[in-house]
């Protein structure tokens, strides 16, 4: 394999195209048990409905762990909706669709949303009394089995020639409630800085689902926490902003 067309930068791994294939290596910290599941995670999701690029083989490259998947031909929804800002209220009812067919799917051996989103307030760097609220919030939540992308954005869907819309980064499936997947769609627009887009988005979504918006709302400040996890220093400001909002309106 050919390390030599870089085609994205991340802060834990470096995306490569090498003909038909993409090879994402990750960082010498990154974990081999978080490779291992995220290829897992690919591979399960596979075999469902929803197109996704096929995983090829998980692999050591340089003596750095690797993933190999199926390159696929198309323009990302970001990049049309940047080339086309006339028809991005269209883009964005097109994200929608697609977010309700993958939450339409049932992977019973995906982890759980709920265990998932604990784990990540615990991991956020909050006081005691932050985190309980966080927590007690989190466990009053109805508990679902959809299949929840977890980073669904406009930059993981690649649209093709014959317009078949294909979904890549799938790190952070998990299975339980689509409305939490909905929140985390709307703060990645506003992580952007496309205050308007994320309005656009969660009205074509409660719409489309027949959601109320406060239901969705109520999942904000646990993402929210989720996302400040990660310990980006110039997110966090905004982030603890989301998550001292408790009764958001």
């Amino acid at each position: 394999m050919k390390l030599e067309k870089v085609i994205a930068v991340r802060t834990t791994k470096t995306v490569y195209r090498d003909g038909d294939k993409v090879i994402k290596v990750f960082n010498d910290n990154y974990s081999k048990s978080n490779v291992l599941n995220e290829a897992l995670n690919q591979a399960r999701v596979e075999e469902s409905s929803i197109h996704v690029p096929k995983l090829l083989e998980v692999t050591k490259i340089d003596g750095k762990w690797a993933i190999v998947s199926e390159f696929i031909e198309g323009k990302t929804l970001e990049t049309l909706m940047k080339e086309n800002p006339d028809k991005k209220d269209e883009y964005i009812a097109r994200l929608v669709d697609i977010q309700i067919e993958i939450l339409n799917q049932r992977v019973p051996l995906l982890n759980k949303l709920k265990e998932k989103m604990h784990n990540k307030i615990c991991d956020a760097n909050l006081d005691a009394t932050t985190r309980y609220e966080l927590h007690t919030r989190l466990d009053g939540m109805p508990n679902h089995k959809k299949v929840c992308h977890g980073d669904l954005n406009p930059s993981n869907i690649i649209i093709t020639k014959d317009d078949t819309a294909y979904v890549i980064d799938w790190s952070h499936v998990t299975q339980g409630n689509g409305a939490a997947d909905a929140a985390r769609t709307y703060l990645l627009f506003w992580l952007e800085g496309d205050i308007q887009g994320a309005e656009k988005y969660m009205n074509a979504f409660c719409k489309k689902t027949d959601t109320a918006k406060q239901y969705v709302q109520k999942w904000i400040p646990i993402v929210a926490a989720s996302q400040l996890s990660k310990g980006n220093e110039k997110e966090r400001e905004f982030l603890l902003n989301w998550i001292d909002v408790v009764d958001y309106e």
